[in-house]
């Protein structure tokens, strides 16, 4: 068969600039300069954003940005847009390329080696006919549909029908409890409930179903349930129940009628989804982002800085992008806006740990194996995971080279919490045992980002053709003016400063849903420095323009007069080989001297004796400083995590400054909420002697 030789490749980010000189005679000596202004002139960007992708209005805007404030910028007046507009243009080509829209796995089937394909028209006729499904059922734009589902092409759809008539989509794992759901949902008031009977987590099946009875009895406002029989359980005990199947499996249609659906076009802010931030007090907060804005800030993510194209697209080598995620982290919804370019999503629902219950009960060794296998096996190019499971693998000795053939993967992404300089490390030497590049020309690409649920997009990531640093991210993002600043409120370089955004993007949140007068929007982000965003971060940005951050501002440590983020700590203490996992709460007490206690996972058959201890000491006063030396160090069996797999600093130094649980946590919003009563225990027994 005849081949035809493979054109060098062009990164997305340079066919963009490419474009400017041709379309706008805009040349910039480095991406510094093509930064700066992308920052300056706000509306040139963002409408260059705009016309790059061919974003589409039956109605012309007149103005890409009005009020230029924050909060309460207003972008592309009077434009008309629909998120599942834009994933609907590519149904034909995408096709016509023989590319799937979505292949996923799950436990199950990731051990029979049957992946699941869902193809661009199916995905369109699906979501065609559940909208049809909910238009019967009187939803309207504006109304709410919650969804309580896991990571499955199910779910991808149920979101795609329920915006595409301009109702309001809020989503939560089922791994989430009773309660926790409940003080999500019970903020919005949804109008339809869509639930699953149960999900498969770790080698057991979890039914689900007397939770979702709970939800429908104390959620009024739900007047329809949409059941996805995941595992086919008795879900009698559900009132008002359709099976989700009825209306997108092919017997279930009207051909005609779905035929000709089309998404309703919509003005440019009107609400996408609620997606949730949970504080470490009051309810989780209920954030509203606009169809518009969230599509403009993920084209422009995805394509230029992630460097993911078109699958159709000659240039892109057939893209095939994953990220995994449970549908309670907002990376679910960063995965899913791949299908925006026309890109192949490949979905993996279930443990990447891949660890197993045995028929005692007992939890079996976690295999760190399984999301490799599973992007092997589906030719993943991009391959994105939250840092914690990369240094999971780093701790597990995995060797890459057993896991199958991946020599598809040319890119790495990480966010959720600092990457270690050691697990990045870790991973380009496995990728550079693999194959000698990453088919784009070099060694395996680490795409880093770090950003957010509160505006759905990143401020900080990546840009293929910079130098990389491990331990750092390459680049502030294009059209997010983001700056360290000091305690004068002035930007620095090469030193550690809070994290703040001085102009507005378009995918920051339009409001809090039920936030009367913008309380609650304003004192999260708005507080420290009026009409600037303070994201809550530790950010250095390097004279090269790269950036490292340093964990959560508002979990510092300030010992003997000298700041520190944490993570410089745990990069110090989780290099060990003895160590899993840590968190370091510095405490100050009015009135009496600070207390730092340390608190490490050892491997399993390990005790925290002398020799260990030492061996942490000098790690800290190598890496950092004797000042940074903890008071105590204690052993425990876990870290407490949010089901993002971030560490919970807060919480934990509230609740040892004597604040009772309930006040500084929501356990069922934990990925490990049992963990907790050993905190509790050494809380009120500190408490009790400092009384």
């Amino acid at each position: 068969m005849r081949t035809h030789p493979t054109p060098p490749y062009i990164p997305q980010i340079r066919l963009y600039q490419e474009w400017l000189r041709r379309e706008r005679g805009l040349s910039f000596a480095d991406y510094e300069a093509l930064r700066r202004w992308s920052v300056t002139d706000l509306e040139g960007f963002w409408q260059s954003i705009w016309d790059y992708f061919a974003l589409q209005s039956p109605t012309p805007h007149t103005a890409v940005l009005e009020h230029r404030t924050m909060p309460g910028a207003r972008w592309f007046t009077g434009a008309q847009v629909n998120y599942v507009q834009q994933v609907f243009r590519h149904v034909d080509a995408a096709h016509a390329a023989g590319m799937p829209a979505i292949v996923s796995h799950n436990e199950s089937s990731l051990a029979q080696g049957a992946p699941r394909a869902l193809g661009w028209p199916e995905l369109r006729r699906q979501v065609a006919s559940l909208a049809l499904h909910l238009q019967a059922q009187g939803v309207q734009a504006g109304d709410r549909v919650a969804a309580y589902l896991p990571n499955t092409p199910e779910t991808a759809v149920a979101f795609l029908a329920t915006v595409s008539i301009g109702a309001v989509w809020s989503l939560c794992a089922p791994d989430m409890g009773t309660h926790a759901v409940l003080d999500r949902f019970r903020q919005i008031a949804p109008k339809v409930l869509m639930a699953c009977d149960g999900v498969t987590y770790g080698g057991r099946d979890l039914d689900r179903t007397a939770v979702v009875a709970e939800l429908c009895a104390a959620l009024p406002s739900v007047q329809h349930v949409v059941l996805h029989e995941n595992l086919g359980l008795n879900a009698s005990a559900i009132k008002k129940v359709a099976a989700y199947a009825t209306f997108t499996g092919a017997t279930g249609t009207n051909d005609a009628q779905t035929a000709a659906f089309e998404p309703l076009w919509l003005p440019f802010d009107h609400p996408l989804w609620i997606v949730y931030s949970s504080g470490t007090t009051g309810l989780p907060k209920p954030i509203v982002h606009g169809h518009g804005g969230t599509l403009l800030v993920a084209l422009a993510l995805k394509n230029l800085h992630n460097d993911i194209g078109c699958s159709y697209h000659p240039n892109s080598l057939g893209e095939r992008y994953h990220w995994y995620s449970s549908t309670g982290w907002v990376m679910w919804n960063a995965q899913i806006s791949g299908l925006l370019g026309g890109t192949t999503c490949c979905i993996f629902d279930g443990n990447p740990g891949g660890s197993t219950v045995d028929a005692a009960g007992h939890k079996q060794t976690p295999d760190w194996s399984t999301l490799w296998r599973f992007a092997a096996q589906l030719g993943v190019t991009f391959f994105g995971a939250g840092a914690a499971f990369y240094a999971n693998c780093l701790k597990a000795d995995l060797h890459l080279a057993d896991c199958g053939d991946l020599s598809h993967v040319r890119a790495l992404g990480s966010t959720g919490s600092p990457l270690s300089a050691e697990a990045q490390a870790w991973g380009t030497d496995q990728f550079r045992g693999l194959h000698p590049t990453d088919g784009r020309g070099g060694n395996i690409w680490w795409c880093n980002i770090s950003g957010g649920t509160d505006f759905a997009g990143a401020f900080i990531g990546g840009n293929r053709e910079l130098p990389q640093t491990p331990g750092a991210m390459q680049c502030r993002l294009l059209g997010c003016a983001v700056e360290a600043w000091n305690e004068q409120g002035q930007p620095v370089l090469d030193a550690v400063g809070e994290l703040v955004c001085s102009q507005p993007i378009p995918s920051m949140p339009l409001y809090f849903w039920g936030d009367a007068g913008n309380q609650r929007y304003l004192s999260s982000y708005f507080d420290t420095y009026p009409n600037v965003w303070r994201h809550g971060d530790w950010l250095k940005v390097g004279a090269d323009g790269s950036c490292i951050i340093y964990g959560r501002s508002d979990a510092t440590i300030n010992r003997h007069g000298l700041r520190m983020g944490t993570s410089e700590l745990y990069s110090a203490v989780e290099a060990l080989p003895e160590v899993l996992d840590s968190l370091v709460v510095d405490l100050e007490y009015l009135g009496r001297e600070s207390y730092m206690p340390l608190f490490v996972v050892l491997r399993e058959g390990l005790e925290l004796n002398a020799t260990v201890r030492a061996k942490l000491v000098d790690a800290i006063k190598t890496a950092l400083s004797p000042r940074f030396v903890p008071n105590e160090i204690f052993q425990v069996a876990e870290i407490p995590r949010t089901l993002s797999g971030k560490k919970q600093e807060l919480p934990i130094k509230k609740l040892l400054l004597g604040q009772p649980l309930e006040k500084v946590v929501n356990r069922e919003a934990m990925a490990n909420p049992a963990c907790l009563d050993w905190y509790v225990a050494l809380a009120a027994q500190r408490n009790a002697a400092a009384s």
